[in-house]
């Protein structure tokens, strides 16, 4: 199991939509979320600096796999053609990504 963290910006005046998509989440978006392994997936949001974090735990062997199979998902890509407009991604982030990736630096079982 890989313990996964990635952060990205909330823009503010799309924040009571994102929170109200994320209140009730699809259930073909979350079936999809648990096809490629990832479990205990949450999204953390910091007000008013508008910073969300977001974890899960992957299970699968193959992340990179399992992420190209999320995003060929054609429910996924209609859920993330409403939540994308919604944030702001980091400038920092690496190049292809939309979340910036994040370093584990402790973990306490």
């Amino acid at each position: 199991m890989q313990r996964m963290g990635l952060c990205n910006r909330l823009r503010p005046e799309k924040a009571a939509e994102y929170k109200a998509l994320h209140a009730d989440a699809w259930p073909g978006v979350l079936a999809t979320i648990s096809a490629c392994n990832i479990r205990n997936f949450s999204i953390f949001l910091r007000e008013p600096e508008h910073l969300l974090f977001a974890y899960w735990e992957y299970h699968g062997e193959d992340f990179a796999s399992d992420a190209k199979k999320m995003a060929a998902d054609p429910v996924t890509q209609k859920w993330w053609a409403l939540t994308d407009p919604c944030q702001e991604p980091l400038e920092s982030r690496a190049p292809g990504e939309w979340w910036a990736g994040m370093t584990e630096i402790f973990y306490c079982p």
